[in-house]
């Protein structure tokens, strides 16, 4: 049985990887987060790429460690240029994230979510709890993209998600929650301040994409992007009590985060 210092262990490793093999993580992105998403990235270690021409997602596939998908300002040739990169990836087993920004709020975004989840296959999905319970077929009350449900609602449905499409399933809020079915770890790491700058979930996906291009094992993976974005919320918050602020402490919390500092400070619940 996998134990909560295993899973500790493991982050501090994926973590020490990804500075020392820089991974490149794809990211067709909404525009809102493009450079939030790439610094962030940047400041944790890895090498992120945004291209979403259809032109071009194939090949930049084929250089990538990762692929993160995002629908957050989605439109009919963003979606057309995901699902070219997704069957792309899944053809050289690159593994995909996939983020349902707003699924449930309107159907085009959750069909367009269910696309993708169908011709991608993605390793992990990590949504709020609203977007969760909408890709499970229950009304999620999603406002725009933001959640109105609890992440404690949606744990059923991650779990049904989980089994029913054999991957691994992230719900963020004031704890997380990250199952593959079998396996579950709830995330207490983080901080109010997370959830008062654009872009933290879209955040939270990105470095899921770089954890699961040095790690193989999805659930653990996206249990250490989760610990790791938690942290430096914690670290940035230290510093500030406000989100202006608080943005640019958290890419100095991700440039400075060390190993021991999370297996010092990871606050986790393994089962």
């Amino acid at each position: 049985m996998t134990t909560a210092s295993d899973v500790i262990e493991r982050t501090a490793a994926a973590l020490t990887a990804i500075r020392e093999r820089h991974p490149l993580v794809h990211n067709i992105t909404n525009y809102v987060v493009m450079n939030v998403t790439a610094n962030a990235l940047l400041a944790l270690g890895a090498s992120p790429v945004m291209a979403h021409a259809p032109e071009e997602v194939e090949e930049m596939v084929g250089l990538a460690d990762a692929l993160v998908l995002n629908i957050g300002t989605l439109s009919s040739s963003w979606v057309d240029a995901m699902a070219k990169a997704a069957r792309a990836a899944r053809r050289r087993d690159c593994p995909i994230v996939l983020d349902p920004v707003g699924a449930g709020a309107t159907r085009y975004r959750t069909e367009s979510a269910r696309r993708l989840m169908r011709e991608g296959r993605p390793r992990v999905i990590r949504g709020n709890p609203s977007e969760i319970l909408a890709l499970n077929g229950g009304a999620g009350g999603t406002r725009g993209v933001d959640a109105t449900a609890t992440v404690e609602a949606a744990r059923d449905a991650a779990m049904s998600l989980a089994h029913e499409w054999l991957d691994v399933v992230a719900v963020t809020g004031p704890e997380d929650f990250v199952t593959d079915g079998t396996r579950t770890c709830r995330i207490r790491n983080g901080h109010p301040l997370l959830g008062r700058i654009t872009g933290s979930g879209c955040v939270a996906s990105a470095l899921t994409g770089a954890f699961l291009a040095v790690d193989n094992d999805a659930w653990l993976a996206a249990t250490a992007a989760l610990i790791v974005l938690g942290r430096c919320g914690e670290r940035a918050a230290a510093e500030t009590d406000r989100p202006g602020t608080f943005g640019v402490r958290l890419l100095d919390a991700l440039d400075a985060i060390s190993p021991d500092d999370i297996r010092a400070s990871a606050k986790i619940f393994v089962s």
